[in-house]
């Protein structure tokens, strides 16, 4: 057996949180003959709740779980974290919009990042699923310096299984068979689901999907339109935000982190840009990437199109409209 890792999981008397520990806690992420230590946070009155959530855990006797901190306390926290799930943010209501958000939430992330500089190992890699996702994590990342940035990513996972999940149906195949669907830019409804580059296995054969669907233009209306607001429509219907499938999101980013990816696919995650496809430097955007080594790298030469392109200029505005608006918050 491995040495047991320390994961810590903010947030973690909250809705995704609760999805999110039984993934960690049974080897679902990180491999099932790795250990865990799971760290627990969240605020002084959400201790109670979270005493009910570590006797679940226990209760679920899961052999991999070593121990279980819950704590209101950052420095028990994020004391030697390899890997850092940062659920815990204002949640978005229904009426809401992602500015109201964005002042609340930045705070929390600038504290978080502080933490995380401060008592977490320097290979921590850290996924920030809190609401507004990307900008959170430029901030965190900003104020945790001595964290190389590249160690930083904010979930997108959640919008590439959407948009799979939504090729999959149009195609009438099973989800398994779609893959390389692309979402690029911000995790908020700007966001660019891109079936362009996808291929869907037909007896064993990638075919590209605008193929198989033969140019059909609910791939530019429709499916595009479908993802960018899947989240609200959640809240619509559940009157809370989606939960169980941001928990299994979350999840699926941190195992490919961790364990890579299989040859021959993407994932989608928000990283910090390089420049890439023309993205502007220093915000954080989400690419396909490839993982090798628990280290990411942008998947380059894809052609984009004049569509794409506009669409990937309107998320990328956004991102730079965002970045201001939090450092402006981050300097009172």
């Amino acid at each position: 057996m491995a040495q047991p890792i320390r994961v810590v999981v903010t947030g973690a008397a909250g809705q995704i949180a609760y999805s999110l520990i039984y993934q960690l806690a049974k080897g679902d992420v990180f491999g099932p003959n790795q250990p865990v230590i799971l760290h627990l946070l969240d605020i002084p009155p959400m201790m109670g709740v979270l005493e009910g959530v570590v006797m679940e855990i226990a209760d679920c006797a899961l052999p991999l779980v070593r121990e279980v901190i819950p704590t209101a306390d950052v420095a028990v926290a994020f004391k030697d974290v390899e890997a850092a799930f940062l659920v815990g943010a204002m949640p978005r209501r229904e009426g809401m919009e992602r500015k109201d958000l964005l002042s609340a939430n930045v705070k929390i992330f600038k504290v978080q990042g502080e933490a995380l500089d401060k008592y977490a190992k320097k290979s921590v890699l850290v996924l920030v699923v809190g609401n507004p996702a990307n900008t959170n994590a430029l901030i965190c990342s900003k104020y945790a310096p001595s964290i190389p940035r590249e160690n930083f990513s904010a979930m997108t996972r959640l919008d590439q299984n959407r948009a799979q999940a939504q090729l999959a149906a149009r195609l009438k195949v099973p989800v398994d068979k779609v893959k390389n669907a692309i979402i690029w830019g911000n995790h908020s409804n700007t966001q660019f689901p891109d079936a362009s580059h996808a291929v869907v296995d037909v007896n064993g054969k990638d075919v590209p999907v605008p193929q198989a669907l033969n140019n059909d233009p609910w791939l530019t209306n429709d499916f595009v339109k479908t993802v960018q607001t899947r989240g609200a429509a959640v809240i619509s219907a559940r009157k809370m935000s989606s939960a169980l499938s941001a928990a299994k999101a979350a999840g699926d980013h941190m195992k490919t982190l961790w364990q890579g990816t299989t040859p021959g696919q993407f994932a989608s995650m928000a990283v910090i840009s390089d420049g890439s496809y023309g993205v502007p430097a220093d915000i954080m955007y989400s690419f396909p990437v490839t993982v090798k080594d628990k280290k990411w790298t942008i998947v380059q030469g894809l052609p984009i199109n004049e569509f794409a392109r506009s669409k990937m200029d309107v998320t990328a505005k956004e991102l730079l409209e965002e970045r201001e608006e939090a450092l402006a918050v981050c300097s009172h």
